[in-house]
């Protein structure tokens, strides 16, 4: 009897496995924008799942009926077992009592310390591993929740969730929110902001990206470089060329193909087409240099180096040196907006430490600036 429980647990925990697994190579090639599986940490999240996968399903039932009783009953929430709530939420239907419990458990504990563990970044990625971003940003800018969110991970998932959306107006509403809960800004949130202040592409959005610059830079040792793209790419937008020089300058490693591009269409916006010619000529690779790294050109910036020469004295010229870059395999069809909008790689970790619980974040000095002024 006891070898049959056994080999039903075994086969269990190897079905659990798999679908762990099968969703983790699933989400692999997942759309998502702006931050890295260094954030949003969902194949943490599910090797956490997976490390309760001994759970039956009608364990796991039996538990979420218990939290709803003890909410139902007003009873005390435990640490433990919020945490291991959450690890076990695995439908929207589970995340309606897990929202319960987060209310419950921060009324229960407003005024104590809730130690070093944050529930907030778990709940968050729980809502976007659902698709349920209405949920997590209702609860995420709950006057009642100030507090429990008391991490930037939390909100930086919270606005990459609306940027993957296009509601760029409710992702400035949650900093407005970080700004009055007094959270600290991290390099994530400003590229986050820029990148939602260049979609919307309003006049007072590149105020606020021009404030969110100039203020950063105050604050950051090194102001990410992503963010000084958005930067440049919405000034292009709003035709504003030495804002866009300026903020290409600030820019210390330009040798990203996103950095080239952007650089090409500053001097086409500003009809410097001899100085266009004279760095796409260099950039040209001749035959045969296979293990020299392309750079590679968007469609889209030589269309506009088109417009600017045609009929011109150097189009002919032009033409040619678009020639000779397609031959050389250095024309790419993906637009700006779709480099600026690339998922980042994350960083690499060392394989030995693969395995290894990583650090907090180290708490940064708060930030003070004027955001969406009141």
């Amino acid at each position: 009897m006891a070898l049959r429980r056994l080999v039903r647990c075994c086969r269990s925990l190897l079905h659990e496995h798999k679908q762990a697994k099968n969703w983790i190579e699933s989400r692999t090639g997942a759309k998502r924008y702006l931050l890295s599986e260094d954030v949003i940490r969902l194949q943490n999240l599910q090797e956490a799942k997976l490390q309760l996968a001994h759970f039956s399903d009608e364990t796991k039932e039996n538990f979420i009926r218990m939290f709803n009783r003890k909410l139902k009953n007003n009873e005390l929430i435990l640490r433990h077992e919020l945490k291991q709530l959450l690890h076990l939420c695995q439908s929207p239907d589970d995340m309606v009592t897990a929202q319960n419990a987060i209310y419950r458990y921060h009324e229960e504990n407003r005024n104590f310390a809730h130690g070093e563990y944050k529930f907030g970044p778990i709940f968050m990625r729980l809502c976007y591993e659902f698709s349920l971003e209405t949920m997590g940003i209702a609860t995420l800018t709950d006057e009642n929740m100030r507090g429990f969110f008391n991490d930037v991970t939390s909100f930086n998932i919270g606005i990459d969730m609306l940027f993957t959306k296009g509601e760029y107006e409710n992702a400035l509403e949650v900093l407005q929110t970080m700004k009055s809960q007094g959270v600290p800004f991290n390099k994530d949130t400003f590229t986050l902001a820029c990148g939602t202040c260049y979609k919307m592409n309003t006049p007072e959005s590149f105020r606020l990206c021009i404030d969110l610059i100039e203020n950063g830079q105050n604050k950051e040792p090194v102001f990410p470089r992503h963010a000084y793209y958005f930067a440049v790419a919405l000034a292009i937008r709003q035709n504003d060329i030495e804002k866009a020089r300026s903020f290409y300058s600030q820019i210390m490693n330009k040798e990203s193909r996103l950095c080239q591009n952007l650089n090409v269409m500053i001097l086409v916006i500003a009809g410097a087409i001899l100085e266009v010619i004279s760095f796409l000529s260099t950039a040209v690779l001749p035959k045969g240099s296979s293990f020299v790294k392309k750079v590679l050109f968007s469609q889209e910036v030589l269309d506009a180096l088109h417009v600017l020469s045609k009929d011109g004295p150097y189009q002919m010229e032009v033409e040619h040196l678009t020639a000779q870059l397609k031959q050389a395999g250095q024309v790419s069809q993906q637009t700006l907006d779709e480099l600026l909008c690339q998922t980042p790689k994350g960083k690499r970790k060392p394989l030995a430490a693969m395995h290894r619980r990583n650090p907090g974040r180290r708490t940064v000095k708060p930030l003070h600036y004027t955001l969406l002024s009141d």
